[in-house]
């Protein structure tokens, strides 16, 4: 069986010993190359899995309106790009519909922490279903204080942003999370991770942010020696933002939860257990 020739990272590059992208074709080995297929996620939410199976480790999620890309589909589960970071892995197919080059892209935006779909545009109707903070929608039209979606569900329309609207406080945004379970490859209110946080955080901002605390330690900002409010905290395998008055704003596994704490005491307490700080990143 071929083999890719130089082993790019997995959680953002197309390839399996056995499949490959198209675009990929002179970079890494495969037997087969295919060209991907937009879909977009129709669940509330699903799990991106490192593997096709419902047990296996969830290594990210994608929101309502995400956009994915699908090499394959087998046994009922889709391999593919999101479209938001890059990541790569497995996505349960019925979650997902085929766009074609002519479907409306998206206009909003979920910026409240978390709100419902209606059948009709009514508080008393059934909710649908509950989506997250950035979710996306096509907009169709207004009805009351509802904002009509192209497929023919309502939100309450407060609740929405247009896509190019942006926060300017990524802290405050992070700690609308404040209270949140912490969970593991989590993106969304109801359970989110470190790193998921400051993704959502600083994409309500404008700025684009990978997916794990290594690609973001990687990618974003320049190192400083001393923390200030906005900077980005990292250690080994964890990432938090710093909020006014020296506190720490982080989804983590002590708590289970994003909190905000004092940062010399968050700082003590995580280099016994995990190591040092392993850089301080300014935006």
């Amino acid at each position: 069986m071929a083999k890719p020739k130089n082993k790019p990272d997995p959680r953002l590059n197309l390839w399996r010993d056995d499949l490959a992208a198209a675009h990929l074709r002179g970079e890494v080995d495969a037997p087969r190359y295919v060209e991907g297929h937009r879909h977009r996620m129709v669940a509330p939410v699903s799990a991106l899995r490192r593997s096709p199976a419902d047990g296996a480790m969830q290594d990210s999620q994608l929101l309502f309106g995400e956009y994915f890309d699908v090499y394959e589909v087998k046994n009922g589960w889709a391999w593919g790009q999101a479209q938001a970071d890059d990541y790569v892995g497995y996505v349960l197919a019925e979650d997902l519909i085929a766009i074609s080059n002519t479907e409306a892209a998206p206009t909003h935006k979920l910026a409240a922490l978390r709100s419902f779909l209606y059948g009709a545009p009514d508080i008393k109707s059934r909710p649908l279903c509950g989506v997250s903070f950035g979710a996306q929608f096509c907009v169709t039209h207004s009805e009351g204080s509802f904002a009509a979606l192209d497929d023919g569900s309502f939100v309450f329309a407060a609740h929405l942003k247009p896509l190019s609207d942006y926060e300017s406080d990524a802290v405050a945004v992070a700690q609308r999370f404040i209270g949140a379970p912490y969970l593991w490859g989590g993106r969304e209110s109801t359970g989110l991770d470190c790193s998921a946080l400051v993704q959502l955080a600083l994409g309500a901002c404008g700025l684009a942010c990978p997916r794990d605390s290594d690609m973001q330690q990687a990618a974003l900002g320049r190192a400083v020696d001393k923390a200030e409010a906005g900077d980005l905290v990292f250690w080994q395998g964890h990432v938090g933002l710093i909020a006014p008055s020296n506190r720490l704003v982080h989804a983590n596994a002590h708590h289970m939860a994003v909190v905000e704490e004092d940062f010399d005491a968050a700082r003590a307490r995580i280099a016994a257990n995990y190591g040092p700080v392993t850089q301080i990143k300014r935006l």
